[in-house]
């Protein structure tokens, strides 16, 4: 009972078992890899995407497995993230359609227009 008490305050003790799980991984790749890796991930928590515990960690999982195969298979950095990697990075999370936090303010930003041009139908014209 405790344990889900918690859970219910803090989020899924699953979930951040996971998540250092994958962290760790992270922390084990060679470099330059790791530099590489580390520097995207913080731009994903910085990018403010997804905020979705499942979808994160999947997201996480997924990004962890894609440097650990370029590892094995002798893939250089830049033959992943190519010329841009803000580009890479936005294209990568942009694959995890879970909830973001600016879902809440996009779902307001509509809703305050139908209100002011007086549409109150679900149907708006193009």
């Amino acid at each position: 009972m405790a344990a889900k008490w918690i859970e219910t305050i803090v989020g899924s003790l699953e979930q951040k078992k996971q998540y250092k799980h994958h962290m760790a991984r992270m922390e084990a790749l060679p470099e330059p890899h790791r530099s590489a890796a580390k520097a995207l991930q913080r731009y994903f928590m910085y990018q403010g995407g997804v905020v979705d515990g499942d979808t994160l960690i999947t997201m996480l999982g997924d990004f962890v497995d894609l440097w650990e195969r370029a590892v094995a298979d002798g893939t250089p950095v830049r033959a992943i993230v190519g010329d841009d990697p803000v580009e890479f990075a936005e294209t990568f999370v942009q694959a995890y359609s879970g909830k973001q936090w600016i879902d809440k303010e996009r779902n307001r930003l509509r809703s305050a227009i139908d209100a002011a041009a007086g549409d109150n139908s679900e149907e708006r014209s193009a």
